[in-house]
């Protein structure tokens, strides 16, 4: 169900940028399996680097399993969300596969092209990227200053200095206990 729309999505990932295509070629006849919570498709690399579906009885030369929860961090290209996808098989067609993965990227500009035009895509697709960078932005803005606030303001949490002179503090005081338990020990053996 899943299968045909995946594959047609990256076909054309791989289209709009020919150099992956040409990579990819060199895997002509091999096979990977994608297996997402438990949505699971198989694609079979043709001759000119597209790919194809494979039938369900196919030996997959690759395989990965990936999170659901993966998904979202891979779309932002989360570098720690690539070193928890679980990957079997053929080592060389798995690392082209990662590269692809980290590499390849939407050109939605020429999509919308189509749509609206070469200069309406390209000031969408701007104010798309300003936006996307404004929200960002004032996420780590909001989170900065919460940080101040319950560190400074309204404590919450302990600065790493604070946490340091504290450390210090329980080891002065774990030393001290220690002396008086010797001294005490030492008291008793006196009478």
């Amino acid at each position: 169900m899943f299968a045909k729309p995946s594959i047609a999505t990256l076909n054309h990932l791989l289209t709009q940028s020919g150099w992956a295509l040409l990579r990819l070629a060199r895997f002509k006849g091999k096979t990977v399996r994608f297996n997402i919570a438990s949505f699971s498709f198989a694609c079979t690399v043709q001759d000119h680097g597209l790919l194809r579906e494979a039938a369900n009885e196919v030996s997959a030369d690759a395989s990965l399993c990936i999170a659901l929860s993966l998904l979202p961090r891979l779309a932002l290209q989360d570098e720690a969300a690539f070193n928890q996808i679980q990957s079997s098989g053929d080592a060389v067609l798995l690392a082209e596969i990662f590269f692809l993965a980290r590499n390849l990227r939407w050109d939605a500009a020429e999509d919308l092209s189509r749509v609206t035009g070469d200069i309406a895509a390209e000031r969408i697709v701007q104010f798309a990227k300003a936006w996307q960078h404004q929200v960002r932005d004032t996420a780590l803005n909001l989170s900065q200053a919460l940080a101040e606030y319950w560190t400074e303001e309204n404590p919450l949490l302990a600065k790493p200095q604070q946490l340091g002179v504290f450390a210090q503090k329980v080891n002065k005081l774990s030393d001290e206990v220690e002396r008086l338990k010797l001294r005490i020990e030492n008291f008793g053996k006196g009478k």
